[in-house]
């Protein structure tokens, strides 16, 4: 005897596929929402370092999509549809407060990424979403889904939402990519793209656990300006990490690809070199009978003082009244351009977000449903 056939199957219950299966159970539409995991939004309770980066605060679509580049127009009337504006409205207007930070980062004001995931775990239970975990997908079709205990589940439609490969303890392993492909998808190669980076320099793994708020960020290649941003960065064991690198990370893999990519950090982006060097200036005079490797952190950050004094080269036991010019100019050069070498983009296990998937050309953006498989439909 045939299963009972649904409206709507949804596989995979992150952010997108809960979003989806509510929404569509909604409208009226039979919907089960299949998980491989032991329970729901795996990746999202980790994501924002367990805070959760809900969206970006800019809430004129245009001018939000210009940081997609290329992608802008395929993304538009996705957008228009279901804008940064209407999600905001959908978490506040079910108790979740909002705050903006640093590049108009939305975070929940309790600074936890329980919070996002009990309001799509709360809104798919109101909406009756009949959801199965453990569900492990062996084989998508194109009237029903088989998983790997040996069930078949039938469904007039399909919403795919497995995700990329990020993170793949988390389930995101990239099951989707073969089963599209066997639908006559192109599948574009899939790489890590919002990714942490290893350092070649011994002393920035030294800093594991410092964050600098508010500093630039600029990387070069063969010595020419590539990309600036201004920032945070947090140095690790393996090197830094950050809301900003990872920003910059999939155009620095990029680089990667032609040669050596140097990072140079400016400690102090609101002082030129002039205003510095006054700076500096009063301090060794204020404290003049101290040595420089002990006033310096009244300037910058106080664990950045032996790595600056290192690789300006001078002496961190010299008195502060007989720091000469040249010394002064030394330390303005390190503090205005402290850099390092790139090693590498870490791998899958690190990323936040990866790049690659269905070809774009082969997804209508309006409904978001395939133009290869009539009745399958593509988010996440």
């Amino acid at each position: 005897m045939k299963e009972t056939t649904w409206d709507v199957c949804v596989i995979g219950a992150g952010p997108a596929g809960m979003m989806a299966a509510g929404h569509a159970a909604m409208q009226g539409a039979s919907v089960i929402l299949l998980e491989k995991n032991s329970r729901p939004g795996e990746k999202l309770l980790i994501t924002g370092g367990g805070r959760c980066n809900v969206t970006n605060y800019e809430l004129d679509v245009r001018t939000f999509l210009k940081k997609y580049k290329d992608s802008d127009k395929y993304l538009f009337s996705a957008f228009s549809q279901f804008s940064t504006k209407d999600t905001l409205e959908f978490f506040n207007n079910r108790g979740v407060k909002t705050k903006v930070e640093a590049e108009n980062r939305v975070f929940p004001e309790s600074d936890k990424a329980e919070s996002i995931w009990n309001v799509l775990i709360d809104f798919i239970k109101e909406q009756k979403v009949h959801i199965e975990t453990n569900a492990i997908v062996s084989k998508l079709g194109t009237e029903s889904v088989k998983l790997k205990n040996g069930k078949e589940i039938f469904a007039k439609k399909f919403i795919l939402a497995t995700g990329g490969n990020s993170r793949p303890e988390t389930g995101s392993t990239g099951d989707g990519f073969p089963w599209l492909k066997s639908l006559g998808h192109t599948v574009i190669e899939s790489n890590s793209s919002l990714v942490p980076l290893s350092i070649k320099d011994s002393w920035v793994k030294k800093l594991q656990g410092v964050t600098l708020s508010d500093v630039k960020i600029t990387t070069f290649q063969n010595n020419t300006k590539q990309e600036s941003k201004k920032g945070k960065i947090l140095f690790t064991h393996f090197g830094v990490t950050g809301p900003t690198i990872l920003n910059m990370s999939k155009d620095i893999g990029e680089l990667l690809k032609y040669g050596e990519v140097e990072i140079r950090l400016d400690l102090l982006p609101s002082d030129d070199h002039g205003m510095l060097n006054k700076k500096l200036q009063d301090l060794f005079t204020n404290e003049s009978n101290k040595m420089i490797k002990n006033s310096l952190g009244n300037l910058i950050p106080s664990a950045l003082v032996e790595p600056v004094i290192e690789i300006s080269k001078i002496d961190g036991s010299t008195k502060n009244n007989i720091v000469s010019k040249e010394m002064r100019m030394k330390l303005i050069e390190t503090i205005k351009n402290l850099s390092f070498q790139v090693d590498k983009l870490l791998g899958n296990d690190k990323a936040i977000v990866s790049s690659g998937g269905v070809d774009l050309n082969e997804v209508d953006f309006k409904t978001m449903r395939s133009k290869i498989v009539p009745n399958l439909y593509l988010i996440g």
